[in-house]
């Protein structure tokens, strides 16, 4: 049996054996059937929370999906992110004619298969992204945002041998120091904490020996952490939110409204001047982004007279309105629901799928909306200060 990608620890009695993984290398899930048959473990942890699991197990549920419900809860950026993150490891897991994850796959397989206990090691993902989103910052979410998008049009494509390269501990130590030094707060939560709640989780399985099946990122900290006690409560902890959003929320339309109140009971024409400026930029960029995601004409039509109307609401936005709008119109079948799985993999099948259009719909929207809100706010606020 090889011993490359695999780490020995034997501690306070316990043998643990760390399985370094690419999550999209057909060597990895054959490395970890291999294993585990051989080892015959207490215990199988796996690099995965309960709602990947049930994800992975149940398969895709997506024509259960009710796309007016994702539009309510404000859920559409969410969903439209978790794709476009998904796409780039898609691609490649494709390119290798296997599905991502299939190593996880294995080890659960595996794990029934030798009568071994299964420990869903992973932190919950969804407290993972609150404490990643809550760490780094406006400057940092811009940057992350970016990234996320390109991933949707890179075409970049690598060997399996270079995959293999990555799984090397000098090559993953060399990406986190590059990582660390180039976005620190955003390691933290995604690399160190995780690293952690990993070890703590292993170290607690039940058993004398214990196979982790692991994204080969972790194992270099697991070794370092799994000698130290860790707080699993402390770190499933939710970042406390910010007051600050609310507060700017609901500061911008007041002294806005206030401006062209005041404006208008000094002088009419200069107030209706700038509820005009305030329409058409509001309206006419959240159109502009509708049109983008290739809105139906209504739908384009609704975020235009929305977009004002909405960015002095901090309640509502002209992407709900619109996304309601475009889901009526063209509604998704059953068929672009099962499609997602293969449409998320190019930018045409971002925008071909009626899902995925809707979901762009709703960001586009938003967006033109909010960069409405500042240029026709700042113009609101010229012709103040002409008219003063």
């Amino acid at each position: 049996m090889s011993e490359e990608n695999i780490t020995r620890l034997n501690l306070d009695g316990k043998e643990y054996i760390l399985i370094g993984t690419a999550h999209v290398s057909k060597h990895s899930a054959e490395q970890v059937k291999e294993v585990i048959e051989a080892e015959q473990p207490d215990s199988v942890c796996i690099e995965l929370d309960e709602q990947r699991y049930q994800s992975m197990m149940e398969g895709s549920k997506w024509r259960d999906t009710d796309i007016f419900k994702v539009i309510k809860e404000k859920k559409a950026t969410l969903l439209l992110m978790n794709l476009a993150i998904s796409s780039f490891q898609k691609r490649m897991a494709k390119q290798f004619g296997i599905n991502p994850g299939q190593e996880m796959m294995q080890g659960i397989e595996s794990a029934k298969e030798t009568d071994a206990n299964l420990v869903l090691a992973d932190r919950n993902i969804q407290i993972t992204f609150s404490r990643i989103w809550g760490s780094i910052g406006l400057k940092g979410k811009a940057i992350l945002l970016m990234q996320v998008i390109g991933s949707i049009f890179s075409n970049e494509s690598i060997s399996e041998e270079e995959l293999e390269k990555m799984k090397s501990q000098d090559m993953i130590d060399s990406m986190l120091h590059d990582f660390t030094d180039n976005f620190p707060k955003l390691k933290r939560p995604l690399i160190d904490e995780r690293d952690q709640f990993l070890s703590q989780k292993i170290k607690e399985a039940p058993g004398d020996k214990v196979v982790a099946v692991l994204g080969a990122a972790h194992v270099p900290g697991i070794k370092e952490e799994i000698r130290k006690e860790h707080d699993l409560e402390r770190l499933s902890e939710r970042p406390p939110k910010s007051k600050a959003p609310k507060i700017i929320a609901w500061t911008i339309p007041i002294v806005l409204l206030s401006i062209i109140i005041y404006t208008f009971n000094v002088d009419p024409s200069a107030g209706l001047q700038q509820t005009i400026s305030w329409v058409l930029w509001n309206g006419s960029l959240s159109a502009i982004g509708t049109a983008i995601a290739l809105g139906h004409p209504l739908t384009i039509l609704t975020a235009f007279v929305a977009a004002p109307i909405t960015s002095l609401d901090p309640i509502t936005a002209a992407g709900w309105f619109a996304g309601f709008v475009q889901a009526y119109f063209r509604r998704p079948t059953v068929a672009d629901f099962e499609n997602l799985q293969e449409d998320v993999y190019s930018v045409k099948g971002f925008w071909n799928n009626k899902v995925t259009r809707i979901l762009l719909v709703v960001v586009f929207a938003n967006l033109g909306s909010s960069l409405g809100t500042f240029i026709g706010g700042a113009d609101v606020i010229r012709l103040f200060i002409e008219n003063l």
